[in-house]
């Protein structure tokens, strides 16, 4: 697998921490990693390293470092809370067009970029695929679907709205996102201009996909995996 770094996003004053991992030769395209709600995780830098194993140039923005950039242990939700309720839409939009800035100057705009993110990082990689005109994103367990987070608007209420697309990923199992919401939002991103999809997991709960958390299931998470190099791969490569 490609080595995984620590790379500076932004500029100047504005300049914050990232991880980012690159293809062994010329990129298929760029993917911004959007992280769970404990950082950059050993688990989000093996998602970069997947990526670029796979051909892409990923890039993981801290979204935690105007606190710090601290990494947390899948059992200290309590301190992600607090971490989390400290972030701001505006900020976040910052963050993430900073990334998309490292992949542009890498050769990669944005058309040629994805989205891909798990947990809170699902919520704004739907957010940025309503934002701006990516090749693609994708949603691993994103909630925020009746209630905005951040400052952003309720994913439902945005759906119609998507400007790339996207394929959402959520286990039945899951009691922080229930399978009404995922069924709405499933509803209302039918009625964007773009293609759309939303696959269920019926034995899969929240935090599926990570293999260093209690709720990894594999079944699920191999076949989440696979569609979303499928669904990147239909729509950035060629570009």
């Amino acid at each position: 697998m490609p080595e995984t770094l620590d790379v500076v996003l932004g500029e100047g004053a504005g300049a914050f921490p990232g991880v980012a991992a690159a293809p062994a030769g010329s990129p298929a395209g760029g993917v911004v990693v959007l992280q769970e709600a404990f950082g950059l995780t050993g688990h989000i830098r093996s998602v970069c390293g997947r990526l670029a194993d796979a051909g892409y140039l990923a890039v993981a923005p801290a979204l935690f470092h105007r606190q710090g950039a601290p990494v947390l242990g899948y059992d200290e939700f309590s301190s992600a809370q607090p971490l989390m309720g400290r972030l701001r839409a505006a900020e976040i939009m910052s963050d993430v067009t900073a990334a998309l800035g490292y992949l542009r100057h890498q050769g990669q705009p944005a058309d040629r970029c994805a989205a891909v993110g798990f947990c809170m990082g699902g919520s704004v990689a739907f957010i940025m695929a309503t934002e701006f005109e990516l090749g693609a994103a994708v949603t691993f367990y994103g909630g925020g679907v009746a209630e905005g987070r951040f400052g952003f608007p309720a994913l439902a209420d945005a759906a119609p709205s998507l400007r790339a697309p996207w394929l959402g990923l959520y286990g039945d199992r899951d009691h922080t996102i229930p399978v009404e919401q995922v069924e709405t939002l499933r509803e209302q991103a039918a009625r964007s201009p773009v293609a759309t999809e939303v696959v269920r997991y019926p034995d899969a709960g929240h935090g599926f996909n990570c293999d260093d958390r209690g709720a990894f299931v594999p079944d699920a998470a191999e076949d989440a995996w696979s569609r979303m190099l499928d669904w990147l791969g239909a729509r950035l490569a060629g570009r």
